[in-house]
């Protein structure tokens, strides 16, 4: 369930921008989007600013950190396409990248957007009702979500909420000491079809 009918976050997010690694460190690509004079925005509205040479900029960046990555240039073509299209929302830029990790991870899941349902609720709610739509009995969320849950309205809907640190896998990568938590994309240029056996076996 991708939420893109929840408020698009203010100030830094991961919605916009993801993190890769070059020899400095953490190589940080953001996708620069419409925002002065909008106010509050929800995501399925948020417009690319194509100004700018941002595009030609991320893509040599990209290259210079991984140009030595055994799978980079497998995947360089789609980056590529991806960064030069005249995508206008944020959303189909971000499911273009999200159903080609899904195809390079071998995720068979299906994918649904909250814009294609009949929902309008909001907060713990708006999941009942997702885990209602996908006939789920259990929610899975991160530890840290904990806090901000009402539980006994999941109990009272017959759903069991679970709660789980998010496992990082360790894995070759360029630039010395390991960073965690990258872009699935740093895994693939590494790991190659070895990536999905790396994910799995973590935890």
């Amino acid at each position: 369930m991708i939420l893109d009918r929840v408020q698009f976050p203010r100030g830094t997010t991961w919605v916009s921008r993801n993190r890769f690694k070059n020899d400095q460190g953490t190589l940080w690509i953001t996708i620069p989007v419409r925002k002065k004079g909008l106010g509050l925005q929800r995501i399925d509205q948020v417009m690319i600013d194509r100004q700018g040479r941002w595009a030609k900029k991320h893509v040599a960046s990209l290259k210079n950190a991984y140009q030595n990555a055994p799978y980079f240039k497998e995947h360089m073509a789609f980056l590529e396409g991806t960064f030069f299209k005249k995508f206008e929302r944020l959303v189909d830029l971000n499911l273009s990248i999200i159903r080609y990790l899904m195809t390079n991870l071998n995720i068979d899941t299906r994918v649904m957007l909250l814009s294609e349902l009949n929902i309008d609720e909001q907060g713990d709610r708006l999941i009942l009702e997702l885990c209602a739509q996908a006939k789920a009995g259990t929610f899975l969320a991160q530890s840290s979500a904990k806090k901000f849950m009402d539980t006994s309205l999941f109990s009272e809907a017959g759903v069991t909420p679970e709660f789980f640190n998010t496992p990082v896998p360790i894995y070759p990568q360029l630039w010395g000491d390991f960073i965690p938590n990258l872009s699935s994309f740093d895994l693939l240029f590494n790991c190659g079809p070895k990536a999905k056996e790396i994910l799995m076996d973590v935890g």
